[in-house]
């Protein structure tokens, strides 16, 4: 993908660079910026996706956040690049200039992440076989949800007033309290791991450290947090 969008930005040349620099040059003019831009702009969606996980729902808001933050060092980075490659005094209207490009670098750069990650998500989420009648009786919180979302729950995460819900078949928000929600998911093989994440048995990965805390590595790619009191039962249960 990385690759693709340099070629594209290589082959036709945009901001006047197809008659200031030769073919090579060009090459490794955007070689450099978008490799510079890339990676500002994935670690500021990381770092805000990491941080914000429990606070705000939804994967494409957060990511749509992390966005927003790195348009503006993205489009700096781009500026001084540009400066360095080209030479001349940076003015007002070039720098708002540069990070208007930043955010939309940023945000190509985030609908491509996005996407990737929503496909590794579609990928771990259809590998979940359906629920069979008997097991959705012994859940009571499957009755809440649309039927097209009715399947083995995988996890379930605080959101406002709200419980979402992610099945093998989808995600759903449902108003209601998240210990009840836990208590509904009844049969669910599985272990409330922080007091706003339950993580089932079939949709764990692996442990791993997240910032020197033990974390759970989820096979949509979704790293989650283990609160303190929880790590034994934890790395009990599946370390």
């Amino acid at each position: 993908t990385f690759g693709a969008v340099v070629l594209i930005f290589w082959v036709t040349g945009p901001y006047g660079t197809a008659e200031r620099l030769a073919a090579i040059p060009r090459l490794g003019f955007w070689l450099v910026l978008h490799a510079v831009a890339w990676a500002i702009a994935v670690t500021a969606i990381v770092l805000v996706n990491t941080l914000l996980r429990d606070r705000i729902p939804g994967l494409g808001r957060r990511m749509a956040l992390g966005t927003l933050v790195a348009g503006v060092p993205v489009g700096l980075a781009t500026n001084a690049i540009s400066l360095a490659t080209f030479g001349g005094t940076p003015t007002v209207l070039d720098l708002a200039a540069s990070i208007a490009t930043g955010l939309l670098l940023s945000a190509l750069f985030c609908a491509l992440t996005y996407l990737t990650m929503s496909s590794r998500q579609a990928e771990a989420l259809s590998s979940v076989p359906a629920p069979s009648e008997e097991e959705r009786a012994d859940v009571p919180l499957l009755r809440r949800l649309r039927p097209e979302n009715r399947g083995p729950i995988l996890h379930m995460t605080v959101a406002d007033h709200y419980t979402e819900v992610t099945t093998s078949r989808g995600r759903e928000l449902i108003l209601l309290r998240f210990s009840d929600a836990v208590e509904e998911a009844g049969g669910t093989q599985g272990l409330q791991v922080h007091r706003s994440h339950f993580v089932a048995d079939a949709h764990v990965e692996r442990l791993l450290r997240s910032e020197g805390k033990l974390a759970i590595l989820l096979k949509d790619g979704s790293e989650i947090p283990v609160s303190r009191s929880r790590t034994e039962a934890v790395r009990a249960r599946w370390g």
